[in-house]
C-alpha cells in the first residue's frame, strides 16, 4: 500500500543511504516511483546503491558524498536538492556509526559518536526543515535511532549517549 500524498513527485533525501537500513528504505521509496537523494560519505558505494534504486524504480536519483557531521556541507546538500528537486518531503536522517568506546576513554571517541550519531541529525533537521515547512506539502523526518539510546547497556557508553541524546531530540521535535 502506498501513501496518497507520495508519489513521483515526492522528493526523499537519505543520509546513510549507501548501505543498510538507509538503502533499504530508498528501496521502498523507489519501489512507489519517489525522487531520491542518497547521502553517504562511502563515495564507493554510492554508484551501486544509484543502479539499485534505479532498477527498483525510482523516478530520479541523485547521489552526494557527504559528512553529516559537517553542517556547512549539509546546507550545500540542501541548496543542492531545492535546485534539482524544488525542495524535499521526506528526511531520513539514518547515518550513523557503531564502534567502541569508554567512560574515561579518549575523548575523540566521544566527538565523534555525537558528531555523527546525535549532531548529524541534529544538523539535517535544522537545514532541511525550514524548506520543508516552506514547501507547504506534507513530509516527515525520521531519525534513525537505536535501543541502546533507550536500555543503555554497558560496554558502549559513548554510542549509548549518542543514541539517547537523538531520541530525545526526535521527542521534542514531534511535539
Amino acid at each position: 500500500m502506498t501513501h496518497p500524498a507520495l508519489n513521483s513527485n515526492s522528493v526523499a533525501v537519505i543520509t546513510g543511504g549507501g548501505s543498510g537500513i538507509g538503502l533499504a528504505a530508498a528501496t521502498k521509496f523507489a519501489g512507489m516511483g519517489m525522487r531520491l537523494v542518497i547521502v553517504d560519505r562511502a563515495e564507493k558505494k554510492l554508484a551501486a546503491s544509484e543502479s539499485v534504486l534505479r532498477a527498483s524504480g525510482a523516478a530520479d536519483v541523485m547521489t552526494a558524498a557527504a559528512d553529516v557531521s559537517d553542517r556547512a556541507q549539509l546546507e550545500a546538500l540542501e541548496a543542492d536538492v531545492t535546485g534539482r528537486f524544488g525542495g524535499t518531503d521526506i528526511l531520513m536522517n539514518n547515518a550513523g556509526i557503531g564502534g567502541r568506546s569508554a567512560c574515561l576513554g579518549p575523548y575523540e571517541a566521544w566527538q565523534t559518536f555525537l558528531s555523527v550519531n546525535f549532531y548529524g541529525a541534529l544538523h539535517g533537521t535544522q537545514v532541511f526543515a525550514p524548506g520543508m515547512v516552506a514547501r507547504g506539502r506534507p513530509g516527515v523526518i525520521v531519525n534513525t535511532g537505536s535501543k541502546q539510546g533507550i536500555t543503555t547497556p554497558p560496554g558502549n557508553p559513548a554510542y549509548n549517549v549518542s543514541k539517547a541524546a537523538l531520541k530525545a531530540f526526535t521527542e521534542a521535535l514531534a511535539h
